[in-house]
């Protein structure tokens, strides 16, 4: 299936070395996910969406974009196709506002289920959807959950009210479609419900059935002598509600100093407009 990279830090960083000269960087599952690339980036608050149906691998605009990009929030995916053609419109990743979203799943026969799906997105939301993939699909219908609690514009939000209504709207997809998978490698045969979200603030990273790995120090920081925003924590474990300057999230660990844990089944991890980090486990009941 897809491939998911997503970082979110306190100083602006050029994103070219992770997406392509990483030993697993998302570059190397280039040829065998042909169907396409995006990559969000956030200027003054605001979302740059830059994405095309072509093979990254031949993509110079790819090449240009992450080796030019250079923010404190980006979000980057490579797709193979399951639901939805290969064209721009059903590239990740989606954005509505300030929220982008890129996904690494699968719905089993959505075009069966996408009637009652719909449902159960609002209104002045479903008008946006534009494709025809299940994953953006699902993207609203987390922002349908999330703009019942909270205005879809706001910039602070509350990581752990915010997460628990993430984890239940993915909760309710799967009591419309089906339970998600535990095993990684069964492909379009089975539902996955793995992604990322950030309104360019916050960053959420939900673990449901595909790997994901994340991120917040390292061993030893290699520009720790020049960076202005150096501190202990860049070399030590994130605590629970602790402050962090950096949160990677990659399908696969990245070759470096950062040091990489993978999620298991269920779990979330999230930082806020003040880099404040929450990691929950166990936050939902399989259905």
């Amino acid at each position: 299936m897809c491939r998911l990279f997503g970082f979110r830090s306190v100083i602006s960083s050029q994103v070219h070395s992770s997406l392509l000269n990483a030993e697993n960087a998302l570059a190397t599952k280039i040829i065998d996910h042909p169907d396409g690339w995006g990559v969000a980036y956030y200027l003054q608050n605001i979302p740059h969406v830059v994405k095309s149906a072509k093979t990254a691998l031949n993509d110079n605009i790819f090449k240009k974009v992450s080796g030019i990009v250079s923010s404190e929030t980006v979000l980057a995916h490579i797709r193979k196709t399951t639901v939805g053609n290969n064209n721009a419109l059903n590239t990740h990743p989606f954005q509505y506002g300030k929220w982008v979203f890129a996904h690494n799943g699968h719905i089993v026969d959505f075009a069966s289920k996408k009637e009652e799906f719909i449902k159960h997105i609002c209104p002045k939301l479903r008008k946006y959807i534009l494709g025809e993939t299940d994953s953006e699909y699902i993207f609203y219908f987390i922002l349908t959950k999330i703009s019942l609690k909270y205005n879809l514009s706001q910039d602070q939000y509350d990581t752990g009210e915010l997460t628990q209504v993430i984890n239940s709207a993915v909760d309710d997809i799967c009591k419309l479609v089906g339970h998600a998978s535990e095993d990684n490698d069964l492909g379009d045969t089975v539902n996955y419900f793995t992604f990322i979200l950030t309104n360019g603030k916050t960053m959420v990273a939900h673990q449901r059935g595909k790997k994901l790995h994340y991120s917040t120090y390292k061993t030893k920081c290699p520009e720790r002598d020049e960076c202005s925003s150096f501190s202990p924590i860049c070399e030590k474990k994130a605590e629970d509600n602790g402050q962090v300057n950096h949160l990677i999230i990659s399908s696969e660990p990245l070759s470096g100093e950062n040091v990489w844990h993978e999620l298991k089944f269920g779990e979330t991890v999230a930082v806020n407009h003040e880099m404040i980090f929450q990691k929950k486990i166990k936050s939902f009941t399989q259905l």
